[in-house]
């Protein structure tokens, strides 16, 4: 089933002779649990694609459809509460508040949205991601990998439709990296967890299930586990 779908996306910058196409028509669609990674150059276009997934940034023309929605046709309002309960975002800044533990910051993303956690289910997250003993922690106690971790986790508490990564080991050394990518791959395997993800990286990459490379702004090719 496809639960995203970017249709003709286009991002320009400038106008006449000085237009820059950050995206140029891009289309293609991500099943339901699967791992698509999307890579490219710096200045591809890889980035801005990622933001208009997201709803972090709006097209020129085109429009993106998660679950059967288009978001670019939602309110400012509509996208914030659209956004906060169907897409899970993990960065290369961790971004966790660090005067909150380990718990407190996985937890957010459900109390922001009035919602009552799923306590197996989160515990089931925490010791998938290997943090149930780091769980009264705050952030600065921790190492990159274990942040990256509750990022990680973070996402997924909240069961978004899609998990999207932007360049998630970017920060991290070449064993957390490691670590790290299967994580992204047990959350695919193990929750069912749709995930998109930029990387400038051919290794990381061929980690997915599908890549799609990307170059000024255009697709280049797609290709697929057999």
């Amino acid at each position: 089933m496809i639960i995203l779908e970017a249709r003709q996306l286009t991002k320009t910058y400038g106008t006449d002779e000085n237009a820059v196409h950050a995206l140029n028509h891009v289309s293609f669609t991500v099943e339901s649990g699967s791992f698509t990674a999307i890579i490219g150059t710096s200045g591809s276009g890889k980035s801005t694609l990622l933001h208009m997934l997201g709803g972090l940034d709006t097209p020129t023309s085109g429009s993106v459809i998660i679950k059967g929605t288009d978001i670019f046709s939602l309110s400012e309002e509509e996208l914030t509460v659209f956004r906060r309960r169907n897409i899970g975002f993990v960065f290369q800044q961790f971004n966790l508040i660090p005067n909150m533990t380990v718990l407190e910051n996985v937890q957010l993303p459900l109390h922001l949205d009035d919602k009552t956690a799923d306590n197996d289910y989160v515990s089931e997250v925490l010791s998938a991601l290997g943090l149930a003993q780091q769980l009264h922690k705050l952030p600065t106690k921790l190492s990159g990998g274990q942040q990256q971790r509750v990022a990680i986790a973070r996402a997924l508490v909240s069961k978004p439709a899609i998990l999207l990564a932007d360049e998630p080991t970017g920060n991290l050394d070449t064993q957390t990296t490691e670590d790290v990518m299967q994580l992204l791959r047990l959350s695919a395997e193990r929750f069912s967890q749709t995930i998109v993800m930029i990387t400038h990286n051919p290794d990381i990459a061929a980690v997915a299930d599908v890549q799609i490379r990307i170059e000024d702004g255009k697709i280049l090719e797609r290709t697929a586990e057999s």
